[in-house]
């Protein structure tokens, strides 16, 4: 009896030894040497064929889109200027009202965007999840559409089995091996002179891990417009959507990376990478430190032989619908600055960070068990600063190209709101607006 339960192990050992050779060597040969040469088989793309053929028959939210309209009309309505709304107002009552004159109805202006703000603030939304206009059979989505029919419960429970049984395992080991590579690569090309085969090998390992990284997401990138890719010397800005972007990005070019140094495996990570290409990490202290952040950030753009550099200059990470104020740090170093629009698709995952709901291992996890990632990258033309015009002029500038590029909406509200309070200078700006409008007299 000892010797049958014995050899049944023995069995079920060689099995499971079969099964691992067989689970390494589809992946190493049908997704991670591909990858590291930047190839595509095309089974990502007939997968996310078959998802939009499947999401298609699934789609229940059409109601969503009437409301959206509704919706749009609504804020259309009130989204004149302020003396604007003020004159409807004013319209409403029996004397007419000059002007210069102040009026008691002026309050119900105030009053209106007051509840507009609490009903729909245009900050606060941007920090929550994009809105879908149908289910993408991921639970987190909606917990009651799966419930509709049993045609949908079978769809989706197929899914979760797909997802958690098949994706997620797969993505898993391709992050940690397109890490474990980083680490290890980097670290040994630091060994090597600072010459001409140290930078081309550093590039090499970079791509490639970064691209094995991407596969581990399933992620399925359309670059556009090639021809505007960042140079050495120069400055990449790009909205800000998830800490992805950097995989996103580095997938079809190499980047300094900019950022605060840590500890743990994130600070393993960052010391490897700096050993080998001149990334530009800063500790604690120094971050507080705006000039020294600007004098080390214009001493890397003055290299031309250095890698450009890649900022988000949001500081802080929205929904992919809007892009909200830059930062005029960026665009105060000097050089050409080369803007990148960023779109994800939602319907295939929420690539969206929360940070003040999801820690980065629970976003990371959320990321591996969604459908896929898809997205849309475009390299704008390179800007340079005008002559006459101001650090913030020219981030505005920019910001709005890449928002006009990726149809984002252009907010000029600071990112930093979302764990800040507004700021007084904002409010005064809405004091003065009215005051000149109400107290200063106009001649006719």
């Amino acid at each position: 009896m000892t010797d049958l339960c014995e050899g049944g192990m023995e069995d079920l050992w060689s099995i499971a030894v079969v099964l691992l050779q067989v689970w390494f060597s589809v992946m190493i040969g049908f997704i991670m040497i591909p990858a590291m040469f930047g190839l595509s088989l095309g089974v990502t793309s007939v997968y996310i064929q078959i998802l939009v053929k499947i999401l298609e028959v699934t789609a229940k939210g059409g109601y969503i889109e009437e409301y959206k309209i509704c919706f749009d009309l609504f804020n259309a309505f009130l989204g004149g200027s302020m003396e604007q709304e003020m004159g409807e107002l004013r319209r409403y009552r029996t004397q007419s009202i000059s002007r210069g004159e102040f009026a008691l109805s002026d309050s119900f202006y105030f009053y209106i965007k007051g509840l507009e703000s609490i009903v729909d603030d245009q900050v606060t939304q941007r920090f929550s999840s994009e809105e879908l206009v149908s289910w993408n059979l991921l639970t987190r989505t909606n917990h009651n559409f799966h419930y509709i029919s049993l045609r949908l419960t079978i769809i989706w429970g197929l899914g979760v089995i797909i997802r958690y049984c098949v994706l997620f395992p797969l993505r898993i080991t391709l992050a940690i091996i397109g890490l474990t590579w980083l680490v290890i690569g980097t670290t040994l090309v630091g060994f090597l002179p600072n010459k001409r085969l140290k930078n081309w090998l550093s590039e090499l390992v970079h791509l490639m891990c970064y691209r094995i990284c991407a596969r581990g997401l399933s992620a399925t990138i359309q670059y556009h417009n090639k021809e505007n890719k960042p140079q050495k010397g120069g400055i990449c800005v790009a909205n800000h959507t998830s800490p992805i972007d950097i995989v996103i990005l580095a997938n079809d070019g190499c980047y300094a990376m900019v950022g605060q140094s840590h500890g743990g495996l994130m600070g393993v990570i960052q010391r490897s990478m700096v050993r080998s290409c001149p990334h530009v990490w800063f500790e604690r202290s120094e971050m507080r430190d705006r000039n020294a952040v600007t004098s080390r950030l214009r001493a890397h753009v003055a290299a031309k032989t250095n890698l450009p550099i890649l900022i988000f200059p949001e500081g802080t990470c929205i929904n992919n619908t809007s892009v909200m104020m830059f930062k005029k740090g960026s665009f105060e170093i000097g050089g050409t600055i080369y803007p990148v629009a960023i779109k994800y698709d939602p319907r295939f995952g929420d690539a969206f960070w929360n940070s003040a709901k999801y820690n980065m291992v629970n976003y990371l996890l959320r990321m591996m068990t969604s459908w896929a990632i898809v997205v849309n990258v475009w390299y704008l033309p390179p800007m340079t600063r005008r002559e006459g015009e101001d650090a913030a002029q020219f981030a505005n500038r920019v910001k709005s190209a890449i928002a006009h590029q990726g149809g984002l909406l252009d907010m000029a509200w600071d990112g930093s709101l979302k764990r800040a309070k507004v700021k007084e200078e904002f409010k005064e700006q809405q004091q003065k607006m009215y005051s000149s409008m109400a107290f200063v007299l106009y001649s006719s």
